[in-house]
């Protein structure tokens, strides 16, 4: 790494001046099928609406580009959350408001994103059980993982680990779609991480 000199950019305050908002990362996590995106998306939209620019960064599509070499083994995971984390990380820096839906099964995981994001970070824990999520099956995995068509389910095969530390807890076998999307716009202003300065 002696090869290696990072370069100065502009100051993140000049960036977020520019943008006129503070750059944060919502990180969403919960099984498969919760409502990770759908909540996230949702989210996107009331902040696009109101002229804050935003990213998402969802599992799914980042494992058809820049994690489409990674699997679903413990070791696998945790290099997906890293790159996904330092990629959140750059765009927060430059005053972008972040959305990252990922499943973040374990403790070990969300520590990691938490320990590379620092204050940026925000975890947002989209909880739903298993028997919800897999009679929901929005995606046709739970059917598939039953028939064994699907290796490190989680959930299944693969264990899922409640968030302690959540900043926001979303039961969405209690909330609609657009309550969830609602407390967390609320959360956001409340913590004055809404773009306001």
């Amino acid at each position: 790494m002696s090869n290696i000199h990072p370069h100065a950019t502009l100051p993140r305050h000049d960036k977020e001046t520019l943008l006129g908002q503070r750059g944060i990362v919502l990180w969403f996590c919960g099984l498969s099928g919760s409502g990770k995106s759908t909540i996230a998306s949702g989210v996107e939209r009331v902040l696009h609406d109101q002229g804050r620019f935003t990213v998402r960064l969802d599992g799914d599509n980042l494992r058809t580009g820049l994690n489409a070499n990674l699997g679903f083994s413990d070791d696998d995971r945790l290099e997906n959350i890293r790159r996904t984390s330092e990629v959140a990380k750059v765009l927060a820096s430059n005053g972008v408001i972040v959305l990252c839906s990922l499943i973040t099964p374990r403790g070990i995981h969300r520590d990691l994103a938490r320990g590379i994001l620092g204050e940026d970070f925000a975890e947002v824990y989209v909880k739903a059980s298993f028997e919800a999520c897999e009679k929901r099956d929005v995606k046709g995995l739970y059917a598939k993982a039953a028939k064994g068509e699907v290796a490190h389910f989680t959930g299944r095969d693969s264990s899922f680990e409640e968030p302690q530390q959540a900043d926001l807890v979303l039961d969405t076998e209690l909330l609609s779609i657009e309550d969830a999307v609602f407390e967390v716009l609320e959360f956001v202003r409340a913590k004055g991480k809404d773009g306001s300065r």
